[in-house]
């Protein structure tokens, strides 16, 4: 006999999970919900995390449902000056262990297993799950379904594993040990190697260079150059709807011209919505990562840059990179910042969310990650069958590149023209915090707002791009799934 029963089984309390339950626990009033997770506190890896990383995006379009971050207010200083404030990693796990501790555990339909693993379930849906610390197993008898919301994978620096060798007497730290080497000034590098290409590897530029880093002595290896989306037109409520709009027209308009996602990204380039750090470098990488036209000017200074690949092996006073070697000073610290946020792995488990009595959650607005698991959530409470679910939040891809931007954009648009039809779901975004724009246009509309004609041009806009975006995203669908069988 199982030692407990619940009727969904949550693999991972991270942000994914969580949002998952938030609104199960509301949707449907007779649930009970059971979280097993390997860390001892919620927020999956925003408790790895390294102490200056801070959400890229304002929070609020993160998190679960029901609760708003505590200060959601406009920067008045720094890079960030004139958008809205971006949540601190301590902010974030701080808000997540209020959503299990004043949220969920409160609730009396949730319970909570933190330093425990998942050891699989028989064919009964008896699940065991055993302790991390102490080995002890218990079994839990699912009613329902699992829910399994570890489909990110999500790395972080200080957990991943290296994929390069290092030679004694070589120092190579996470971005998270930075702030410590003020405990020992004696013994500060001279010169500092940013090993990645991605958004940790930026955060680390513009924390070094705030830090007071001259920028001559830091190098940055960066094997592929990123598009970037411009904070400025992603931000929320009723003052920043009209840029969110032209952003979404460009878009369309760009995909509309365009032969490929490269000139996609080009033309959004020229107006500003995108970004690069190198304006003479193409970027290959494409990850959604969102960052200020102020940031971009701190990272411009950094122009010692390494494009050379991936580092194979680091030695005192060179990086290798296969038979390629690059010499370095003598008092080098290197900085790993080579985790992948999403491992592209993940897609080995893509597929349909629901299946049977599993759900894998899964984006179907990307890269809106909460919400797409919110979505979920609802369809789970309020529609009979798997594919009735499935047709109505259809998985998106996590896209690397350029060329394979386009699937995931005629997914997500594809997903809203379905929610938009479909009156439950259309009610439910109207008044769902994590929905970017739903919301926003409700109180818009509530107040005979005339800000709101500009919604007339994106209805337009869509009906005269729409034929592009197909043609462009079956295009880039066949690319992304070539590159996913590679894998």
């Amino acid at each position: 006999m199982a030692d407990r029963e619940t009727d969904y089984l949550i693999i991972g309390a991270g942000a994914v999970g969580l949002a998952f339950a938030d609104t199960l626990l509301d949707e449907d009033p007779t649930s009970h919900i059971t979280f097993v997770d390997k860390h001892a506190r919620p927020g999956g890896h925003w408790n790895d995390a390294y102490p200056f990383v801070a959400l890229h995006q304002p929070s609020a379009f993160y998190g679960v449902n029901s609760m708003a971050f505590p200060s959601e207010q406009i920067d008045d200083h720094g890079p960030n000056k004139g958008l809205y404030a971006l949540a601190s990693g301590a902010e974030v796990t701080a808000y997540f262990e209020r959503v299990m501790n004043h949220r969920l555990l409160p609730s009396g339909r949730v319970a909570y297993h933190r330093l425990s693993e998942f050891r699989g379930r028989d064919d009964s849906g008896t699940a065991r799950i055993a302790g991390v610390l102490s080995g002890e197993e218990h079994s839990i008898t699912v009613r329902r379904k699992l829910v399994d919301a570890t489909f990110y994978q999500t790395s972080v620096p200080s957990t991943h594993k290296r994929a390069f060798a290092v030679a004694d007497g070589v120092e190579v730290i996470a971005p998270g040990a930075l702030p410590d080497l003020w405990k020992d000034p004696a013994r500060a590098p001279g010169h500092f190697v940013i090993l990645g290409g991605g958004k940790t590897a930026m955060d680390t530029g513009v924390w070094l260079i705030e830090a007071g880093v001259a920028p001559d002595r830091i190098q940055w290896v960066r094997p592929r150059d990123s598009w970037l989306n411009n904070r400025k037109y992603i931000q929320p409520g009723e003052d920043f709807l009209a840029a969110t709009v032209e952003n979404q027209i460009a878009h369309l308009d760009a995909i509309a011209q365009a032969k490929d996602g490269h000139e996609v990204f080009e033309t959004l380039e020229r107006g500003g919505y995108m970004l690069r750090i190198d304006p003479d470098v193409r970027p290959e990488m494409y990850h959604y990562a969102v960052i200020s036209e102020g940031e971009i000017a701190l990272l411009r200074r950094i122009t010692q840059v390494i494009r050379t690949g991936r580092v194979t092996s680091i030695e005192r006073g060179k990086l290798h990179f296969g038979a390629v070697s690059h010499p370095v000073p003598d008092n080098t610290l290197f900085i790993d910042c080579t985790a992948r946020a999403v491992p592209f792995t993940a897609e080995a488990n893509s597929g349909p969310q629901f299946r049977g009595d599993t759900i894998v959650l899964q984006p179907v607005h990307v890269p809106l990650v909460t919400l797409s698991a919110a979505i979920t959530a609802f369809l789970e409470a309020h529609f009979p069958d798997d594919a009735t679910k499935n047709q109505l939040a259809r998985t998106g891809p996590l896209t690397d590149t350029p060329e394979t931007f386009p699937y995931a954009f005629m997914m997500n648009l594809m997903n809203r023209g379905t929610w938009s039809q479909t009156p439950e779901i259309a009610t439910w975004l109207a008044t769902a915090r994590l929905d970017p724009t739903g919301p926003t246009v409700a109180r818009m509309m509530a107040a005979g707002d005339p800000r709101l004609a500009a919604l007339s041009g994106f209805r337009n806009a869509v009906k005269q791009a729409m034929p592009a975006v197909i043609r462009l995203g079956m295009a880039a669908k066949a690319i992304h799934e070539t590159a996913a069988q590679r894998l």
